[in-house]
């Protein structure tokens, strides 16, 4: 009878350890000014981050990993997939490199087979990503590795459908292909779907529609499903939701949930509302409040559940393309230095913080803005972005051709300005960014001058 006691004790300590709801940070890596990996990984014990995710299987974190008791993500990149599920032997040789290498020093708990995969158009991709997870996998099983879980993290454009939450689907051309092999496998091996999930870009999208109180969990706010009458407090939850709906429309009604990324950018460009530090520091304060609660508060479709989180990211990353938004994400300075004070244990109270600096960008800009080159940038690397710029078509640049209203002065600062300014205008409704490698910045000063108008973009 004791030994019957014993053994039900381990298995409820084991369950629980497992889908513990300590808080995990991304260690994202997109930049040249980083603490070193043993500093970085000090900075997290002193955070008390309980886990954390690679976007790879980096030799050197993972050694020093060792002996901690942080949990830990890794992550087989997009590139190695189709080598990976066309080859059950290159899934063991990953699997010998990349965990048995470390573990159980290291103590891996999750293997992540690419990251947002069904974002790429590829189809080559996308058909052997389950065969990459099954091989993976299939090596643990022969190895006797039962804790370590094999998932993949998608973002929400997996999704065709995602308001009212009871509605979600997932997207046609990936459900019955990629969606239903995936979820028999995370069902069959009690595994998580892992999901990138933002509410701050559906709020951002739609400011004056969906309340920043209910992105930011500040609960001021209910909005109720008109299909089955749950109640949401918060976008994140309303998010999640969709996606619960959307595996239960295929057939699975159990599978857990883990959150891969999340998180709120601490600034971002002037078109980009409501990015700023106090918002940031709101959003993830309040999110390790819900997910750290006990007990736990899942979500209306889901009640009671622990969901697995990773906050969004342990740093700013000064090498990320895209939008200002995309180098603004982290919990600390490139420095280790925090940006805001943040408790990941849940411990703290949040009406114990210090007063956050006022946020200044909760209403979108509206006027007129100018895409030139950014103060400090490198001048040695404006001669080539400028002939990017120019280079895509030929009314772009043409007030810079010699003779013409744009031409003077003849510096590589003023042309570049100008070009950056045109390429924006012209292409930002294609997706274009004022970013060129860093070189550039959206500004609100209209850089004009005598007969020289540079296009801009209204907001």
């Amino acid at each position: 009878m004791a030994l019957l006691a014993f053994l039900l004790a381990s298995l409820v300590v084991g369950s629980v350890a497992e889908i513990s709801n300590k808080i995990g940070i991304n260690y994202g890596r997109e930049a040249n000014n980083l603490p070193s990996p043993y500093q970085s990984i000090e900075l997290m014990k002193s955070m008390k981050a309980g886990r954390v995710k690679l976007y790879d299987s980096n030799p050197e974190i993972l050694k020093l990993l060792s002996g901690t008791k942080i949990d830990v993500s890794v992550m087989v990149p997009n590139d190695e997939i189709v080598r990976i599920g066309s080859s059950q032997a290159a899934a063991e040789q990953w699997v010998h490199n990349n965990v048995m290498a470390y573990y159980p020093d290291t103590r891996i708990r999750f293997i992540l087979v690419g990251n947002e995969v069904l974002s790429y158009n590829t189809s080559r991709l996308w058909h052997n990503l389950v065969p990459a997870m099954k091989n993976i996998k299939k090596r643990l099983t022969s190895l006797n590795v039962k804790n370590i879980k094999v998932g993949t993290p998608l973002a929400m454009d997996m999704l065709q459908s995602t308001f009212p939450p009871s509605t979600g689907t997932f997207r046609s051309d990936i459900s019955d292909s990629v969606m239903k092999p995936l979820l028999k496998f995370l069902n069959s091996t009690k595994s998580f779907f892992f999901l990138d999930v933002y509410p701050y870009f559906p709020w951002s999208a739609n400011p004056m529609n969906i309340s920043l109180d209910f992105a930011l969990f500040n609960g001021k706010e209910n909005i109720t499903d008109p299909v089955n009458g749950l109640v949401y407090t918060n976008l994140l939850d309303q998010m999640i939701d969709s996606v619960v709906f959307a595996i239960e429309k295929l057939g699975f009604r159990h599978i857990r949930l883990a959150i891969a990324e999340t998180g709120w950018p601490t600034a971002g460009d002037i078109d980009q509302v409501g990015a700023n530090i106090q918002n940031a520091a709101t959003y993830n304060r309040n999110l390790i409040k819900k997910i750290t609660a006990k007990p736990s508060l899942g979500t209306p479709a889901r009640p009671g559940i622990i969901i697995p989180t990773f906050i969004f990211s342990l740093y700013e990353e000064n090498q990320k393309t895209g939008p200002e938004t995309e180098r603004h994400w982290g919990l600390l300075h490139s420095n280790g230095t925090p940006i805001y004070d943040i408790d990941l244990t849940g411990t703290r109270p949040v009406s114990d913080y210090k007063p956050l600096p006022e946020a200044q960008n909760n209403v979108p800009y509206k006027g007129k803005v100018w895409c030139t080159v950014a103060p400090g940038a490198n001048l040695m690397n404006l001669p080539s972005a400028l002939s990017y710029a120019c280079g895509q078509d030929n009314q772009t640049c043409s007030a810079l051709s010699p003779g013409k209203e744009c031409y003077e002065p003849l510096s590589a600062f003023w042309h570049a300005s100008y070009a950056f300014s045109s390429y924006w205008a012209k292409y930002r409704s294609q997706g274009a960014t004022c970013f060129f490698n860093g070189l550039a910045r959206q500004t609100t000063t209209d850089p004009s001058r005598g007969h020289c108008n540079f296009p801009s973009v209204t907001l």
